[in-house]
């Protein structure tokens, strides 16, 4: 579901209805975790220290994205005022989201034994980069996904996969949090989310040999690769097969092995002799999964 699908649903249909949420976090994760929790319905609160958000400084366009519908306050936890902000609030939170370090955590009276005992009923999700003993230890989404072997060259990842899966699985943590404090009317729970154990878990494909290069979907299969075109490139995705035979048929070949080296360089040949606009008509037409690109 899309975000701006899941946002215009009755609020009956919002699981996080009611549930309010204050965060902490800065950066990519937690403020894209509150981003899925208010499209889930839930009330969203972000305390920032009085320099800002960072994200808000470097990239101001995603931060607006981030932060719509949030009421965003400001307080600085290193002062009693500060202090006296943040419990004022959580006296009415159900889960508080963060991603400090334990050792700042602890340093700002907010560990979770200690929010524990002043706000019983209050959920803490903690973000933080790697699980328990190593929750301490610097890093940031290249490093996680260079951990888990999801950085094969010296090319940047497209996209910054390990926050926005981390925001994903805190953002589940917090719908985990306010369903057990519904089925039990008890106390508030603590779960812990690291970015590198979200890195890992996109890793899964790969450590199957799924998206290896011998694997079906990491190059071996010709039905499910990249190839250059005539005037771009296409992705074809025609990996079944029924759609590997319309491939097959479109280009003119016989039903063949999909691994075999020969039908690779067959099929490139064919894309590189037609255009994007010949290939969409043939996804079109032939029902083949596959989308051409610039190149």
């Amino acid at each position: 579901m899309s975000l701006s699908a899941a946002a215009s649903h009755p609020a009956s249909f919002a699981p996080l209805a009611g549930v309010r949420v204050l965060s902490l976090a800065l950066n990519l994760p937690g403020p894209a975790a509150l981003m899925r929790c208010r499209a889930m319905g839930a009330r969203c609160t972000k305390l920032e220290p009085p320099s800002g958000d960072p994200m808000g400084h470097y990239d101001r366009a995603a931060y607006a994205a981030l932060h719509e519908g949030v009421t965003v306050e400001v307080a600085d936890l290193k002062t009693p005022a500060g202090q006296a902000h943040l419990h004022r609030a959580l006296e009415s939170t159900d889960v508080l989201l963060t991603s400090f370090r334990p050792s700042a955590l602890a340093k700002l009276e907010l560990a979770w034994d200690a929010l524990h005992a002043r706000h019983p009923r209050l959920s803490q999700v903690a973000i933080v980069g790697a699980p328990g003993a190593r929750a301490e230890e610097p890093g940031h989404d290249l490093t996680y996904l260079a951990e888990c072997g999801l950085v094969t060259g010296t090319e940047l990842p497209p996209t910054l996969y390990a926050d926005m899966a981390g925001a994903l699985l805190a953002s589940e943590a917090v719908l985990t949090a306010a369903l057990r404090k519904t089925a039990s009317s008890g106390d508030g729970i603590y779960l812990e989310v690291a970015l590198n154990a979200a890195a890992d878990w996109l890793a899964l494909p790969r450590t199957w040999g799924l998206t290896t290069p011998t694997g079906s979907v990491g190059g071996a299969h010709a039905g499910y690769r990249v190839y250059p075109c005539a005037d771009g490139r296409v992705a074809v995705a025609a990996l079944e097969p029924h759609f590997a035979a319309r491939l097959c048929e479109a280009a003119g070949l016989a039903p063949r092995d999909m691994h075999a080296p020969d039908t690779r360089e067959a099929i490139a040949r064919w894309f590189a002799s037609r255009t994007r606009a010949e290939l969409d008509a043939v996804a079109s037409e032939r029902d083949v999964p596959l989308l051409t690109l610039e190149g």
